[in-house]
């Protein structure tokens, strides 16, 4: 399936900012799931200061404010071809050794509720089987969209709540799945919905790493593997190593930000 991206960022300012350096991570590259067949990245207020492969083989690009601006634009598009594998990337690595991917962060802490959460999965040896057992229960847990969550919300906080998004059903996964010594990472991308071009923000999804298969995905959002309708952008260990856009900025500015997304065929 051949999927036309368009994705936009815009950072509005208050007043002149007079020092910002961002992480962009709006890059997809080509693998088993999908092949880029073109992809560029506009920046309109900043300058690309330079542009590498992160630790977790992420295309990222160092941009940085043009001094006194008070709008910041990313504009990234392109035309990706993608293929349905079940969710399997397989035995694909960056620098990151796999242990790493054992280690809790400050979003993924498990607390009270994700350790009872744990205790929850099944005895079965069919791991793909028990962590699509997991994602529903996750999902029953933490219905989608039916409480107000936010971008630094940790995973135990969204248990505890009830309710998020694909953020926080993708790091109680990860949470869950590190407690019980799988592997885990967060993943940043694209899923095109079959009911409309235009979207708010993008996807996210977790990926486990099982004997035999290597990494395979989960969305637990919407019960699947992800297939020929998504798009892969980053990968990390929580939301925030994976995030589309992060970084750091001085000055007593406050910030808004807008998305605009499309993914069609």
């Amino acid at each position: 399936m051949k999927l036309r991206i368009t994705h936009t960022t815009t950072y509005d300012y208050d007043e002149p900012v007079g020092y910002a350096l961002q992480q962009v991570r709006l890059t997809p590259i080509t693998n088993s799931q999908q092949t880029v067949h073109n992809w560029h990245l506009d920046i309109e207020g900043g300058e690309a200061e330079l542009s590498y492969l992160d630790q977790h083989k992420n295309q990222t690009t160092l941009v940085q404010a043009t001094p006194g601006v008070t709008q910041v634009k990313f504009t990234a598009h392109g035309e990706v071809e993608t293929n349905d594998t079940a969710g399997v990337l397989g035995r694909v690595y960056g620098k990151a050794p796999l242990w790493l991917f054992q280690q809790q962060t400050e979003r993924t802490a498990p607390g009270k509720n994700v350790r009872m959460l744990a205790k929850t999965l099944s005895g079965s040896d069919d791991e793909v089987a028990k962590l699509h057992a997991l994602s529903s229960e996750i999902l029953k847990a933490v219905p989608y969209g039916e409480a107000n969550t936010f971008t630094g919300t940790t995973a135990e906080e969204a248990l505890l709540g009830g309710g998020g998004v694909c953020q926080d059903h993708a790091q109680i996964f990860i949470s869950v799945a590190r407690l019980v010594g799988i592997p885990a990472r967060y993943v940043s991308g694209y899923l095109m919905m079959n009911d409309r071009i235009e979207q708010d923000a993008s996807h996210a999804w977790a990926e486990a790493h099982l004997d035999g298969l290597g990494w395979v995905g989960f969305d637990v959002s919407n019960g699947i593997s992800p297939d020929e309708r998504y798009v892969r952008l980053a990968t990390g260990l929580d939301s925030l190593e994976a995030a589309p856009i992060s970084g750091v900025r001085q000055g007593n500015a406050n910030e808004s930000m807008i998305v605009s997304l499309q993914v069609q065929q």
